[in-house]
């Protein structure tokens, strides 16, 4: 080794324990050797990054400063506030006990919307029904035609009541061909419905039940309905739809008014204004309420508007519209179905006019007089070979069952009115006739 040299020794902590040769000086040792230049090394770095540090603090406290001032300026909060000024905030917010509510205050400008609509659907809810329809389905399979007993689902509401009838709105294709109207209401209990009018234009439906009919306990407990102004609906309000969605009975679901206005497009050519909303409207809930956040209908709901396959769009028909109709419905007499063979007779001939025949030799859709008999109620009421009957009573026809199913009503002597397209000029017309069904032969 040479001399001088100083050996590698072993480390604890921050103390050296080594081993030296002839001519070495320890720590703090007279003799030859020089003063240890690590440590005059650290103690120069040591200074230089303090100096370091504070430079670095000065910058810091700078740009921060002049950032709060920006910021100060742009909002125009005031920072410096005087202790008295703090005093009056700590009063304004007082802190809650323990066993005390803590309330949220509304702040100005600021617009809190609450998702929670459980207080109004409780206060509606006993102004909606659910409706089962009965009704017999045909088809013609190799020339035969076969029946089938069916149900089908849709919704109410309760409009009206007097004295002796309590009055539901409902969509003309949920009672449309009906030989049964089963309507349950919010405590469970069901009653029989019969039609007093419908539209098939508008998709609207008035039925009635005999007030007598119902128990005492469900005429406690079922509410008229408020009716709204969907003139006043703005787009984005928020909205609930409520009906007997699938036949599984009454549900709830939400959203909100989508487009006001909405013209929808009908396969036979025909169109309507609509509301349109993504609360979920399913088949079941057709006949229901849409009603806004003060619990008032502000529209009808109509799974069949839109078809099957949409998702996220419902429509329904603004109440403002359909008031005029419910209210002129309201006034028609009930009608209840006579025995069977017993109907009213007009004496004509006829044969359904289908889309194809339609389009094929332009005769419209309905049901087309072939001719009629001599002294019969049709020839007494003017009817011609050529006409078109496409309506009876307001309800649309558009085949030989659309008018059987509305002549079950009638009996002999009853009064209709009937309109039939009539060839004028090249032209066909609409023209309305009055006729008084007579017996059959």
């Amino acid at each position: 080794m040479y001399e001088n040299e100083i050996y590698s020794g072993d480390r604890t902590g921050d103390h050296t324990a080594g081993t030296f040769q002839s001519g070495q000086a320890g720590p703090g040792a007279p003799g030859n050797m020089p003063g240890n230049p690590e440590k005059k090394k650290h103690s120069g770095g040591v200074g230089r990054k303090l100096l370091l540090c504070a430079c670095m603090g000065l910058c810091f406290g700078l740009f921060g400063g002049l950032g709060l001032y920006a910021v100060q300026q742009a909002t125009g909060l005031d920072y410096g506030r005087s202790s008295q000024e703090t005093n009056n905030v700590s009063q304004a917010i007082p802190t809650p006990s323990p066993t005390s509510d803590v309330k949220l205050a509304a702040l100005d400008g600021v617009r809190i919307v609450s998702s929670d609509v459980s207080d109004m659907v409780e206060e509606v809810m006993p102004a909606m029904v659910s409706i089962v329809k009965d009704y017999t389905e045909t088809s013609n399979f190799w020339g035969r035609t076969y029946s089938e007993d069916r149900q089908g689902s849709g919704s109410g509401i309760i409009v009206a009541q007097s004295d002796t009838e309590l009055i539901l709105v409902t969509n003309h294709h949920v009672v449309e061909g009906a030989s049964k109207l089963t309507v349950t209401f919010i405590d469970g209990k069901t009653a029989e419905a019969q039609i007093k009018g419908s539209d098939a234009d508008m998709d609207l439906a008035v039925i009635a039940i005999p007030v007598e009919s119902l128990e005492e306990e469900t005429r406690n407990a079922i509410t008229v309905a408020k009716l709204g102004d969907s003139e006043s609906l703005r787009l984005g309000e928020q909205v609930v739809a409520i009906g007997n969605a699938l036949g599984y009975g009454q549900s709830v679901s939400g959203g909100w008014v989508s487009a006001l206005n909405r013209e929808v497009n009908f396969s036979d050519g025909s169109t309507g204004s609509f509301i349109q909303t993504d609360a979920a409207i399913n088949p079941g809930n057709s006949g229901g309420a849409l009603m806004n956040m003060n619990g008032e209908v502000i529209g009808i709901n109509s799974s069949k508007i839109g078809g099957e396959y949409v998702d996220g769009i419902g429509f329904a028909i603004p109440i403002s519209a359909a008031r005029p109709i419910i209210e002129n419905l309201m006034t028609k007499e009930t009608r209840f179905k006579v025995a069977e063979g017993e109907t009213g007779y007009m004496g004509i001939s006829l044969q359904t006019v289908t889309e194809e025949f339609s389009r094929l030799y332009g005769v419209p859709v309905g049901v087309l007089v072939l001719e009629t008999e001599i002294g019969s109620a049709a020839d007494n009421a003017g009817m011609l070979g050529g006409d078109v009957i496409v309506r009876f009573e307001g309800e649309k026809i558009t085949s030989y069952e659309d008018l059987q199913d509305v002549m079950q009503y009638y009996g002999p002597g009853s009064e209709v009115t009937m309109v039939v397209n009539r060839l004028i000029n090249g032209k066909y017309t609409d023209v309305e006739l009055s006729m008084t069904l007579g017996k059959r032969p």
